[in-house]
Parts: C-alpha cells; structure tokens; sequence
C-alpha cells in the first residue's frame, strides 16, 4: 500500500512530466537529498532545468514564485518546516493573494505552498508547530490539509491546477502512514461518503445511530478514529467523523448534515486552541442550529517542547478525545 508520501512524490513527478509550466523552488530539494522529508526526491534528475535550490530566504523563495505565476508559469514551493511560514506571511497575505483582485481579475496567481506541519518528533519550540490558523480567513488565499484517507496525490494536483494561491500543509507524520481504505482495517464499520470538490470533505458514520460528531483535518483523523474505536469498544458509544480536506475557505454543508443527526460536536486540531480553526468550526455551527453541545480539543496554549514527556503533555491526544467526548454525551 503506497504512503502519503509516496503519492505526493508521484503528484509531483505527474505534474511536471504533464505540465512544462510546473516548476519547484525550494531549500535543499535537489537529488541527492531531496528536501527535508523527501517529497521531492528524484524530481532535480528529471527535470534539472525546473527543480531550483534557493538560498535560505523564505519570503524571496515566495516572492519569486509570485513573480513566476503573474508570467504564466506554476511553481511548487517548499517551505522546509512550517513554522517559517511567519517568514512568508507578506508575500503570501499581501501579494499572492491579493493581485488578482487589485488587478481586477486580469491577472491569477496559481502558486503552491507546501510545507510539514505538526509536532510529535520531538523537534521543539520552533520545528514542532501548527500555524495553519494564521492563514485562516485570509481573502484569496486557500489552505488545503491531506489526510490518508483522502488520495494525497489528487488533492496535490487539484492544488498545482487551482489558479488562484494554495497553503499545502502537510504533517510530519502523515509521510509515512499508508493510505486507507474505506471497508478495511478499523474503517470496517463505517460508511464513508465522499462530498465537495477538487479538496473533498468525508464523512464516517457508524453501523448504529451516532451520539456525536467529531470534526478534524489532516493527522488528527489518526487521533479521532482511535478515540472513536475506544469509545465504541470501552462505552458503546458511536461517533460521526466529518473529515475536512480544505480548511479555509470553509464549507461546512457535510458538517451541519452530520450535526443534524447528532446534535453535538467536538472539534480536534493539533494548533494552540485558542482562537484556532476548531473556533470557528464551532462558531459557524452554533449560529446554524440551535440548542448544540460543543467541545474542542487542541494543544495547550503554550510552545511545544523538545522532552517526549512535556510535548504529549501539551500535544493534544486520543484520552483528550475520549474525555472530551464522554463529556458531550454524559
């Protein structure tokens, strides 16, 4: 069974071989090394004239990206950790997002971000982050997660074609995950419908009626399924996962249908909970109906830390889950 990060390499390698406007910039992608978690190996053998190494200067990584999209081309950016995205936060709110509509749409900016997110390995403060929230709610700009139920390599593709700028984020973990399959393994007891686009939403229900919904994207649908077997097995309880691929903008339509089975809701993301993308899950669903219960579940707001002990401490994990569940439901 082919890994998340197999089928973003095979992404990478379709499109360039499909598209000779397709282009990759980034810090130390070329063969041999091949980028910090090898997404990009085998692509500087291929295609040497198209895959360029950048001094390490994130904003000038994305602003000649920019400059290449407005002249026709389609660049790939890797961002080596995610938490240096605070380093692009210009040319990504300002610039790519925007010249399409200063321009008045006579100009696109179809430019790929793609960076791993996410802690659990121990890096620290300052490698361990999830900062996708920063660029929630920003006009122009879409922010899209894979997961390993969804197909990596589609929601890459549909990315690199989109014409308007995409933050890719991928977590450190999800690499080498292998796929899933609806039908199989611990995804046997559940229904698995496929709605949305280009960057699909899924949703899990049970073989019996659920008494919740948990809300998530990306590697904390690893986290929300094993929660959901606990609960299932030490309470029987049944839950509905609604399982987003595209975080901003939203479009919540499969989480309201789910919600109107269930009538609560608990939201999961590895980001700092206050102010994040749980929010303002929360939030909108609440104004939708009324007479919801609603928990989130997220990292303490604090930095993550180096020491196995204190990052799972603020990390948030399965128990947090089931706790926050049995919460809802008692």
């Amino acid at each position: 069974m082919p890994t998340v990060l197999d089928r973003l390499n095979l992404a990478l390698h379709y499109a360039m071989e499909t598209d000779e406007r397709v282009t990759m910039l980034g810090e130390d992608i070329l063969d041999p090394y091949g980028g910090a978690f090898k997404v990009t190996r085998g692509l500087s053998t291929k295609f040497p004239k198209r895959v360029l190494t950048t001094p390490i200067s994130e904003a000038a990584i994305v602003g000649v990206a920019n400059g290449m999209a407005l002249r026709g081309l389609r660049p790939v950016v890797e961002i080596m950790f995610g938490d240096f995205v605070t380093l692009i936060a210009d040319q990504l709110v300002n610039h790519s997002s925007k010249f399409r509509w200063m321009y008045n749409d006579q100009v696109r900016v179809p430019v790929v971000v793609r960076t791993p997110m996410g802690g659990r390995r121990g890096y620290g403060p300052t490698h361990s982050q999830s900062l996708e929230k920063l660029f929630l709610g920003v006009p122009g700009l879409k922010v899209v997660a894979p997961n390993a139920l969804g197909d990596p390599a589609e929601l890459l593709a549909a990315a690199i074609a989109d014409d308007d700028p995409v933050l890719f984020v991928e977590h450190k973990l999800l690499y080498a995950r292998p796929l899933l399959e609806p039908g199989k393994g611990d995804l046997i007891d559940f229904q698995v419908e496929q709605t949305g686009g280009a960057y699909p939403a899924f949703t899990l229900r049970p073989a019996d009626s659920a008494r919740l919904t948990i809300a998530c994207y990306g590697y904390n649908f690893e986290l929300a399924r094993a929660a959901a077997l606990d609960l299932l097995m030490e309470h029987e309880i049944f839950v509905e996962i609604v399982l987003f691929s595209q975080l901003s903008p939203f479009d919540l339509a499969p989480l309201f249908s789910s919600l109107v089975r269930t009538r609560k809701l608990l939201t999961v993301e590895e980001g700092t909970l206050s102010l994040g993308w749980g929010a303002e899950v929360a939030a909108r669903a609440v104004e939708r109906m009324d007479g919801l219960r609603v928990r989130r579940v997220a990292a303490l707001d604090l930095p993550v830390a180096n020491a196995k002990s204190l990052e799972d401490a603020i990390l948030p994990s399965v128990q947090d889950i089931v706790n926050a569940a049995l919460s809802l439901v008692s």
